[in-house]
């Protein structure tokens, strides 16, 4: 075989390889099948996670080194003095912490899913318990600007979690939604009767029923995320029942009708919902 053609076989089996298209064990035995005699053997480049580690540290040049440790020592004069700042700061750099990661885990997630969604949900919890830390920090301990913050923060999740088609993100906002509406009944009410629990949390699960099929002709996967809410708040006001109010009288009795109607429901509009949601 003349050397042209082995070279480009070489490099084919090189891209299988890269590819995760077969095993290493195959490239192997293919590069030796396929390789120069006369050529001395190459060494193999380690596939475990240190070696890899170690490779990428040994061809770090200066620079690299001076922003690795540069950024190392910023972030932690920042999260020394971070109760020192001034307000506004203090916002400014929750805010760059949040984009920040949010940044980069939208770059990891085209290479690797998982890694790429844990920052985004480390940015997303960053956000929320930042902006509760900076409340107590400044002695705002009133129920109404921590309500504020899980509300903004609920509602930047449901908006990053369609645009960036991250499924559970969205959900979990609307879940902190649910938990900003019961905070808000828990506040305002004062012990209500069960029928009127059933009246602050039906209409929610009407509203998002209807949401659900208005927006399937547009979008299956937030009409899926709002059929789910839906179901999560037709139960809530047995959650909130026992949660809140703490009384629970014939509440399984109320579960078990509940659970009736809602498969009554679901069995009477299978037609619709499953068009609504697949």
């Amino acid at each position: 075989m003349n050397q042209e053609r082995r070279q480009i076989i070489v490099r084919e089996i090189d891209h299988w390889r890269r590819s995760k298209l077969l095993p290493d064990q195959y490239c192997d035995f293919l590069l030796n099948l396929y390789a120069d005699p006369d050529e001395e053997p190459k060494a193999k480049p380690s596939t475990h996670a240190v070696g890899k580690a170690i490779a990428a540290v040994q061809k770090a040049t200066g620079k690299q080194w001076l922003l690795t440790f540069g950024g190392f020592t910023l972030i932690s004069f920042v999260v020394l003095y971070f109760s020192r700042f001034h307000p506004a700061m203090q916002i400014g750099v929750l805010i760059g912490a949040v984009a920040a990661f949010l940044w980069i885990g939208n770059r990891f997630r085209a290479r690797h899913e998982a890694a790429g969604l844990t920052l985004t949900s480390i940015g997303m919890l960053t956000l929320l318990g930042g902006g509760l830390h900076i409340l107590d920090l400044h002695g705002l301990t009133h129920w109404g600007w921590k309500m504020g913050i899980v509300s903004l923060s609920a509602l930047f999740w449901i908006i990053y979690g369609i645009k960036a088609r991250i499924h559970g993100l969205h959900l979990c906002g609307w879940l902190a939604a649910l938990l900003v509406y019961g905070w808000l009944l828990s506040q305002f009410t004062q012990d209500p009767v069960w029928y009127e629990v059933q009246l602050y949390w039906l209409p929610l699960a009407i509203l998002f029923g209807w949401s659900c099929w208005f927006f399937h002709r547009w979008t299956k996967p937030v009409s899926a995320i709002l059929f789910v809410t839906c179901a999560l708040a037709w139960f809530m006001p047995e959650l909130y029942t026992l949660v809140v109010v703490h009384n629970s009288a014939w509440l399984q009795v109320q579960l078990l009708i509940k659970i009736a109607i809602g498969g009554g429901l679901l069995f009477a509009l299978r037609k619709q919902w499953m068009v609504w949601v697949a």
